[in-house]
């Protein structure tokens, strides 16, 4: 008798926690624009820029460009709060589910892109990688939101029209704390080899602005601003999450 009503409290118990969690879940919002600010670190400007350039990209290819920045997640997962928002807002056009959504989350520090069926072939999950890790990464550390967004928006647009090249990484050094002999032989080498062979190498550089996301290919052609509305897309897990 004394095992029925532990029973019963355990159970109220778990009911209650489980009613706790669904509370605590960060909402979903409603997307009514392609850019969604609701940590408030974009200004007015670059909020406006970047609305117009994504609102042209999808009328000029039906592609859906989508950008949520948010303040925190409140311990949820990453990957679950964008695979909610991408599919409670139909983000991509039914059929073709070519949406996109990048997820900026600030306190958290993190990020992730949630690609569309129809786009991951263009879009992978190792280039998605990469475009966080090279592209947008530096730019957010230095507090640069407007400008990270540009360039992984960029980014992404390039990849899509097969344009996209990875800008050089630098390498951080491995000889930390290890014997200096090695390091002067490595420079000597260097100098040596590359002596006469500096001219005609490519610096194997990407220069983001002067064409594509933000460089007027779309942005400049008078749009006027109707807001964002979902059509339809699905999303299967593609993509890939990062940090700054």
């Amino acid at each position: 008798m004394k095992v029925f009503p532990n029973r019963a409290l355990g159970l109220a118990l778990f009911a209650m926690l489980l009613a706790l969690q669904r509370v605590s879940a960060v909402e979903v919002p409603t997307l009514r624009n392609y850019i969604t600010d609701l940590a408030g670190v974009l200004s007015a400007t670059d909020k406006a820029s970047l609305e117009q350039t994504l609102e042209a990209y999808d009328k000029q290819t039906t592609n859906q460009f989508v950008v949520l920045i948010i303040s925190s997640l409140e311990g949820e997962s990453l990957e679950d709060f964008t695979m909610r928002v991408a599919e409670q807002n139909r983000i991509g056009k039914q059929g073709t589910d070519n949406g996109l959504l990048f997820l900026v989350v600030v306190l958290d520090r993190k990020m992730r892109f949630e690609v569309g069926y129809g786009l991951e072939g263009q879009l992978t999950d190792a280039l998605t990688s990469v475009i966080i890790r090279d592209v947008v990464a530096p730019n957010f550390r230095n507090g640069e939101y407007a400008a990270g967004i540009t360039s992984g928006m960029n980014a992404a647009i390039q990849a899509v029209s097969g344009t996209f090249v990875a800008p050089e990484r630098q390498e951080a050094s491995h000889e930390d704390g290890g014997s200096p002999i090695g390091l002067i032989i490595f420079i000597i080498i260097f100098i040596l080899f590359f002596r006469n062979s500096r001219k005609g190498r490519g610096s194997g550089m990407w220069f983001i602005g002067g064409s594509g996301f933000g460089g007027g290919s779309f942005g400049g052609g008078g749009f006027s601003s109707g807001g964002f509305s979902g059509g339809g897309g699905s999303f299967g897990g593609g993509g890939s999450s990062g940090s700054w």
